[in-house]
């Protein structure tokens, strides 16, 4: 008898559902790049450079001088690592800068840094300790994770749909009328991940409200680019004094590290001394906390996020012409493929016409609808774009799925 773990066969069944993920080594992070496949223990031996479609830096400041300038200052003048957590010695001035910073562009009273969005979100509802954790399907694993470790229950309701959700808490409100009260908490993102949707969170804040409930949004894939301010679709909605958790992250637009939470002077208090993910870890480092601060004060100050939508909107309406299916409504192209395979071979097609955009396909996105998730940069080049559209094109003709 043994009790070890059978890896290899692990391997071999995500091998059989075409599931199998492989690292890849990128020579920079910009709009343009090389790649070399996994070297293991060797050196990478990179490919010719290919147009990246596939990168959450939608703002192109990865790679910008003024935020690289901004995270060098910081590790000299406060240090490459923050050396403990930040209830220790690790909090430092420009931890407070950018808290202060993301408050303002939030519109609210605090904000508090975590090391990732992930630890943000699994930290914070956590803590909150919710009897009942109200989820939209289609949440980001960050948020599900979160309701795993912190919930008493999830009860999920249909994606973007305020009257299912209002039907899930009105027959929970039955379920509870005898016992004692319980603490609700509703949980969406705002821009979704994998469909490029916007929640209708002014009709959720309705029903939040209509049953007393607390409601957290997610912005990871918002902060930055909507609203006047960057903060994202809660600000660009107006809906700063509905939302009772606002959290975000620093690695998208932002082109750091981190996470985010952003509320009243009660709850980061109250995070800050009950999140977990917050209190056992060391503080981000004071390099990706000036880098962010840097980024957002050029996404709120600069036209860069104009830039990234006339490109959205170039590369839309060329696959649309084409004949693609393209859902959403945001810098997220999803581009519908529907079979499986059509989609992993499409993606490697767009790679032999040096286009890097991936294949998401069952258990991410629902069988039948594999799509190429196409993601812009506000630094891509009308030649980028040609070549992607170009690309899309003779690949799907190649593929057949045009």
């Amino acid at each position: 008898m043994t009790h070890g773990f059978d890896l290899n066969d692990r391997l071999q069944q995500r091998d059989a559902q075409d599931l199998r993920r492989h690292l890849e080594v990128a020579e920079s992070v910009s709009a343009r790049t090389r790649f070399a496949d996994d070297p293991k223990g060797g050196a990478p031996v990179f490919s010719d450079e290919m147009a990246v479609f596939a990168s959450n830096n939608y703002l192109g400041l990865a790679d910008d001088g003024r935020v690289q300038r901004a995270a060098e200052l910081g590790a000299r003048t406060i240090g490459t690592g923050a050396g403990a957590s930040r209830l220790v010695t690790g909090d430092t001035r420009v931890h407070r800068a950018l808290e202060r910073d993301l408050a303002a562009c939030k519109g609210t009273e605090r904000a508090l840094v975590f090391s990732s969005g992930y630890a943000a979100n699994i930290g914070t509802i956590d803590a909150l300790g919710p009897d009942v954790v109200f989820s939209d399907e289609l949440n980001h694993a960050s948020i599900i994770d979160g309701c795993r470790v912190g919930a008493s229950e999830t009860v999920v309701y249909d994606h973007c749909d305020p009257e299912d959700l209002r039907a899930k808490m009105a027959a929970r409100a039955d379920e509870a009328a005898a016992g004692e009260d319980e603490q609700w908490l509703v949980v969406t993102d705002s821009v979704f991940s994998m469909d490029g949707d916007v929640a209708p969170l002014a009709a959720i804040c309705d029903v939040v409200e209509e049953y007393g409930a607390w409601l957290m949004v997610d912005e990871a894939h918002a902060t930055g680019l909507f609203g006047d301010t960057g903060g994202g679709i809660v600000q660009r909605e107006g809906l700063s004094d509905r939302v009772d958790v606002q959290l975000g992250t620093l690695s998208k637009a932002l082109a750091s590290q981190g996470g985010y939470i952003a509320g009243d002077e009660v709850l980061i208090e109250y995070l800050l001394n009950a999140a977990r993910s917050f209190v056992f870890s060391t503080g981000l480092s004071p390099p990706n906390a000036a880098a962010a601060r840097e980024a957002l004060r050029i996404a709120r100050e600069t036209d860069r996020a104009t830039d990234l939508w006339d490109t959205i909107e170039t590369l839309r309406d060329g696959l649309e012409t084409m004949g693609y299916e393209v859902l959403g409504e945001t810098q997220i192209l999803p581009v519908v493929v529907g079979d499986r395979g059509d989609a992993l071979e499409l993606a490697d097609r767009l790679r032999d016409h040096g286009v890097v955009a991936p294949a998401i396909r069952p258990p991410t996105v629902p069988e039948g609808t594999s799509r190429i998730r196409v993601a812009p940069m506000a630094t891509h080049t009308a030649d980028d774009i040609a070549q992607c559209l170009d690309a899309f094109r003779t690949a799907g003709a190649e593929v057949g799925v045009l």
